[in-house]
């Protein structure tokens, strides 16, 4: 195990760039399985490769850039898949409203029938029915 602690020293590493890279040729990898087009099986190695070319590089900074670049363009790509899930988890006991004015999210619990609802940032009150 020592011997691999050697060889990475100074190189980048994985980050969620290069596990992202993986995930991809995983799925691709299986989707081949039902669609067995050869072509498939060459961008599977190439995006392996990169990824691994990724994890070994001793070029730190550039390595850092790209995965920051990926990472504000897959942010709020997880934000909204995260806001969705957690709102579905709660829909049973609460409802959703967005304000009209700053398009904020407000959760009510549900139940409650026709009720004024104030916006706790811009402090606008509109009605809703829970």
């Amino acid at each position: 195990m020592n011997w691999l602690r050697k060889f990475m020293y100074g190189r980048y590493g994985s980050d969620q760039l290069s596990n992202a890279m993986l995930i991809i040729s995983i799925i691709i990898l299986v989707a081949n399985v039902f669609l067995k087009i050869p072509q498939l099986s060459t961008v599977i190695t190439i995006i392996i490769l990169i990824s691994y070319f990724r994890m070994f590089s001793k070029n730190i900074n550039k390595r850092y850039q790209e995965n920051m670049k990926f990472l504000k363009w897959w942010n709020p790509i997880k934000s909204k898949f995260n806001k969705t899930k957690m709102k579905a988890k709660q829909s049973k006991t609460h409802k959703f409203f967005k304000c009209p004015n700053c398009s904020q999210d407000i959760r009510v619990p549900k139940g409650k029938g026709r009720i004024k609802i104030r916006c706790p940032k811009c402090n606008e009150k509109f009605e809703g029915r829970t």
